[in-house]
């Protein structure tokens, strides 16, 4: 499964935002099915969300540990 880029967080809102708006543009010309299939699309978005909210939260800094010598076993 591919993880969605927390960094597109912003356009997703947007697009989320946007298929609020085109449901109830549909809902008002009685486009039910139109209605329904942007459902599923706004309730995929809100999932994939969801995702980059918990991947941001979850996001955390690595730091290199010690490095290995190439001669820790000593000189042979």
């Amino acid at each position: 499964m591919l993880r969605p880029d927390p960094g597109q967080a912003v356009r997703l809102a947007e697009i989320i935002a946007n298929l609020h708006e085109l449901i109830r543009d549909a809902t008002y010309r009685g486009w039910l099915g139109e209605v329904e299939g942007l459902q599923v699309s706004l309730d995929g978005a809100g999932q994939k969300y969801q995702q980059m909210r918990r991947l941001r939260s979850q996001a955390t800094i690595i730091e290199p540990g010690p490095t290995r010598n190439s001669n820790a076993g000593g000189d042979r």
